[in-house]
């Protein structure tokens, strides 16, 4: 027979901070770093360092801007060791985009396929300050003010990325429209 103690509140926050955040982060993870099975390494070393800076931790309501700080930098510390970006194909580039429930049906699909080889594509005209700052908008759901914090930039740098970024984006995707 085994002792099963309860959690204690750390380990509570750190179980709901996984059942809460793990998804958005490693569909994060896996678009900056492009390999599932890196990402997937990543945030697990996420919650590891969460895990192990448990004490100096304060609760301030802050636990995304957090949590997305360490993933943005371990995906920072992995590129700058490749120093080289892995394509992303585009059977795991419809697996790491959040499913689109207004393209049904075959016609849907391969539309939505389109879509995605286009959008891939895309991202590879931004900087990467650029496909970061939408990356972690856009995955991570995060605000500005907290983007700014986890790159430790300046809020109208951020904005400024974001705004380019976004252009940059619609001036190829328009392109490629027929």
């Amino acid at each position: 027979m085994t002792d099963r103690t309860p959690p204690s509140d750390t380990e509570a926050r750190l179980n709901r901070w996984v059942r809460t955040y793990a998804p958005a982060l490693l569909g994060f993870l896996t678009a900056s770093l492009r390999d599932r099975h890196r990402a997937e390494d990543l945030l697990q070393d996420v919650f590891c360092r969460a895990w192990e800076a448990r004490n100096r931790y304060t609760e301030a309501g802050l636990e995304r801007a957090y949590l997305w700080r360490i993933a943005d930098r371990l995906a920072r510390d992995h590129h700058r060791s490749r120093r080289r970006e892995a394509p992303v194909d585009a059977e795991t580039w419809s697996r790491i985009e959040p499913a689109d429930d207004t393209l049904p049906g075959p016609d849907g699909a391969l539309r939505r396929t389109e879509m995605l080889e286009q959008l891939h594509s895309a991202m590879n005209a931004v900087t990467e300050a650029q496909r970061r700052t939408l990356l972690l908008r856009y995955y991570g759901q995060l605000e500005f003010h907290e983007i700014a914090a986890i790159l430790e930039l300046p809020l109208n740098t951020v904005l400024s990325h974001a705004r380019r970024g976004l252009a940059a984006l619609r001036r190829v995707l328009v392109e490629e429209t027929p």
